[in-house]
């Protein structure tokens, strides 16, 4: 029973970092526009992400343009993209394979050493798909960064971590840890040692056999 909530509890956790990547893949806030040092005010909040750029009025209105041609865009944008696309698709993989190996649904009763066997591949599948968002996002921070720490950059042009980069490194760690807990429910062996056999007694002789 341990390791039927422990397997639950991976999946759970797992499932929501899953979500989580999907989220932070759609949000257009990767980096947000920052006036730090200086006393500019304006009337809008500029946002950038993997898809589009948007800019927040005053007013409450936002207004989004979504990325006119993809191989205008910076290689580094790209490998990003490829990134996140990569751990969500990995993710439904790992869906479909870790459910089918939960001990609370009925497929494969019958053959219990392949099901164990599912549920820590679906496990491990998952772990990859939190590694790449983990790497997607971290690549796409440092960068942002590292542009801002960077002197040439003009001040009215640099940018912060926006929230979409937060929710990923959570999605992120949750895929992971859910996935490691897949991975350790499954039980260890018992060995199992053959029954030892008795040797029958001999029967006390009565002297009725002789003549």
């Amino acid at each position: 029973m341990a390791s039927g909530g422990l397997q639950l509890l991976g999946f759970v956790l797992a499932f929501l970092g899953w979500i989580g990547i999907i989220i932070s893949t759609a949000m257009p806030q990767w980096k947000m526009a920052s006036y730090a040092g200086d006393n500019i005010v304006t009337a809008q909040a500029l946002y950038e992400g993997l898809w589009m750029s948007c800019a927040m009025q005053s007013t409450g209105q936002i207004q989004c343009k979504v990325y006119d041609s993809l191989l205008k865009l910076e290689s580094s944008l790209q490998a990003t993209r490829a990134l996140m696309v990569a751990a969500i698709l990995l993710g439904l993989v790992a869906v479909f394979v870790a459910v089918t190996g939960m001990k609370c649904m009925k497929c494969m009763e019958d053959d219990q050493v392949k099901k164990m066997r599912m549920a820590v591949f679906g496990g491990v599948i998952f772990i990859i798909a939190g590694l790449a968002a983990l790497v997607a996002t971290s690549w796409y921070g440092n960068r942002v960064a590292r542009a801002f720490y960077d002197p040439f950059t003009p001040v009215n042009t640099r940018f912060e971590f926006g929230s979409a980069l937060f929710i990923g490194w959570a999605a992120a760690s949750l895929a992971m840890l859910g996935g490691a807990f897949l991975c350790c429910s499954c039980p260890r062996r018992e060995t199992s040692y053959p029954p030892t056999r008795g040797y029958p007694k001999n029967a006390p002789s009565t002297g009725k056999d002789y003549v």
